[in-house]
């Protein structure tokens, strides 16, 4: 199920958020308290209800809900006195109160990644994008500490994996000399003595048709 509001998408067969395009991370229960609540909009849940939905079978203080809804505040930017998406029904529980879209279906999703290096942004393709001082790589990198074909990034749909081709200097990811490796975005990547910045973001199609409106 795909739940639209503000500039969220909350895919709930991925467990994935996404804001304008750029994925957000929760931690599981996290992501957990914001399905439910989405899923029971508009009306309140009890604490006792969430705690046991969340953390079914376990005792668990009521501090640990509190501690939750202020993380999910925080990545949705939220302000508890003015807020836009949590409610807080003082002595009951919480509901969402935004206004949302549910999407019943699989959305079609284009992934876009990108290298960014001294201000230029280098577009990465489905498949295998050479890094390199070959004139033919996707990444041209003139730079004395890079091999000629110094490493390739193979994308496949969300993911893209790194593969130093054995080059002289390495290829470096996390502060260690990699040999291949899955990429996060926001990571840095050090080909030589050159820094590239990785970023993925994904811009989900448009043209799917709603099933239902903001509230039920």
């Amino acid at each position: 199920m795909l739940f639209q509001f503000d500039k969220f998408l909350l895919d709930t067969d991925r467990r994935e958020l996404f804001r304008g395009g750029e994925p957000v991370h929760l931690p599981p229960k996290t992501f957990r308290l914001l399905e439910v609540l989405l899923e029971s909009r508009p009306r309140a849940i009890a604490k006792a209800d969430l705690l046991e939905r969340i953390w079914p079978g376990t005792f668990v203080a009521e501090t640990n809900l509190s501690s939750l809804v202020a993380d999910l505040r925080t990545a949705l930017g939220d302000d508890p006195r003015k807020p836009r998406f949590l409610r807080t029904v003082h002595g009951f529980g919480y509901a969402f109160c935004g206004e949302a879209r549910e999407e019943a279906g699989e959305r079609p999703r284009h992934w876009f990644h990108r290298l960014i290096w001294e201000g230029r942004e280098i577009a990465l393709q489905e498949g295998d994008n050479l890094l390199g001082r070959d004139p033919e790589a996707v990444a041209w990198i003139d730079h004395a500490s890079v091999s000629r074909r110094h490493a390739r990034i193979a994308v496949a749909g969300a993911t893209a994996t790194i593969e130093d081709l054995g080059s002289k200097n390495g290829t470096w990811l996390r502060g260690e000399r990699v040999a291949s490796a899955v990429l996060a975005t926001g990571e840095e990547i050090r080909i030589g003595s050159v820094d590239l910045l990785y970023r993925v973001f994904a811009a989900p199609d448009s043209t799917v048709t709603s099933t239902s409106v903001a509230s039920r």
